[in-house]
């Protein structure tokens, strides 16, 4: 039975997960072969690693399907992409010899406030899930954080920022008539889904981009509200959840980039990655007043900073009649691009744990795959 390096296991993300994708990546730029267990479609996964698919599951199935998977990976090392996950490789360690890495992308505690499926009686077998996935991210070998406002008490953690990976983006490429707002990420009302479609509305001229999957909940909502407004409909397209460089070649020709997410508990100490992305493809951004992302376009001038779709529309129409006022815009993002990301090398840390993880094991058979 072939044997791997490292397992990426995951009860609730799809293998298409941009993050995924760049950690993958990285570690196989430096030779660490990689398997991943997770959702989706299988050619959605990163290149070069293993992929295993399962369908979607919710509650007990989920959580059953998420005690199984150590025990279906082969790596010497597993890493975990979710609370679930992480607390059932920590189990599961507890009687083979691997390593185990928790990778925590959000403030488990916090996000609950922003999901729909956690409200009511469902936030408490949540909220259990969320302390047990602390609890295994502390016990693991080493933990893998998206931000630096996620668990700071822990010692054995490192820090693999949400910045992009340009060797998988499209370079910057100059906008194209009619102008066209993009918006990459989770689809949902959170996340601006709402805020966007009102500021387009009252933008004319303007199109917008959605790609990503839409949260069940808004979908009703969303397709009354175009069918209520003609002309907004045909000028909002949405694409379902896309692999990154598929998603993001749609970058190219965009005027903008949009991050209207609302101030909720896990927003608002937090940098969403699309930010980074959209600056790192040559698009301006237009952002909801987080304290973070705000900040940052601030500094750099490289956007605008809003506080609902009245305000987004007004800085869209300024821009469309103005376009050399957006031109300079993008001049001082691509400045940022050179100085910032040309060169980085953000998962350098992320790719040494994991590489000296995988070497303390080397010569062990500690693999499950109990299939």
């Amino acid at each position: 039975m072939h044997q791997f390096d490292l397992s990426i296991i995951t009860s609730a993300h799809d293998v298409a997960d941009a993050r995924l994708h760049r950690q993958v990546a990285a570690l196989r730029r430096a030779g660490v072969s990689v398997e991943i267990l997770g959702l989706g479609a299988m050619t959605d996964g990163p290149q070069g690693a293993q992929v295993r698919v399962w369908p979607r599951r919710h509650g007990l199935r989920r959580a059953w399907f998420a005690m199984s998977l150590p025990w279906r990976s082969r790596g010497r090392v597993v890493m975990a992409l979710d609370p679930d996950s992480s607390f059932a490789s920590w189990l599961a360690a507890r009687l083979t010899r691997r390593r185990v890495v928790s990778d925590v992308h959000e403030d488990y505690r916090a996000v609950l406030s922003d999901r729909v499926w956690a409200r009511g009686i469902r936030r408490v077998p949540a909220a259990v899930w969320a302390r047990l996935g602390i609890f295994a991210a502390s016990h693991s070998d080493a933990v893998i954080v998206a931000d630096v406002h996620l668990l700071p008490e822990l010692n054995n953690r490192v820090l693999l920022r949400n910045l992009p990976d340009l060797a998988m983006l499209p370079e910057p490429a100059v906008p194209q008539a009619p102008p066209r707002a993009l918006y990459i990420g989770d689809v949902r009302a959170s996340r601006g889904l709402f805020t966007m479609l009102d500021a387009i509305a009252a933008a004319p001229g303007w199109r917008l981009e959605l790609i990503g999957p839409m949260a069940d909940s808004d979908r009703s909502r969303y397709e009354d509200r175009l069918a209520s407004d003609p002309d907004l409909a045909s000028r909002v397209q949405w694409h379902d959840r896309l692999p990154p460089q598929e998603a993001w070649t749609a970058a190219a020709g965009a005027s903008v980039g949009l991050s209207l997410l609302d101030d909720t508990p896990a927003f608002r100490a937090a940098m969403p990655s699309k930010v980074f992305e959209y600056l790192a493809t040559g698009l301006p951004v237009l952002t909801s007043a987080l304290p973070r992302p705000a900040e940052l376009v601030r500094s750099i001038g490289a956007g605008a900073v809003v506080t609902g779709a009245a305000e987004a529309a007004e800085v869209l129409g300024r821009w469309a009649g103005e376009p050399d006022d957006l031109a300079r815009t993008r001049e001082r993002v691509l400045a940022w691009r050179t100085s910032e990301l040309v060169g980085a090398k953000p998962t350098a840390d992320f790719v040494s744990t994991v590489t000296s993880l995988v070497n303390d094991t080397s010569g062990t058979d500690s693999s499950g795959d109990n299939e």
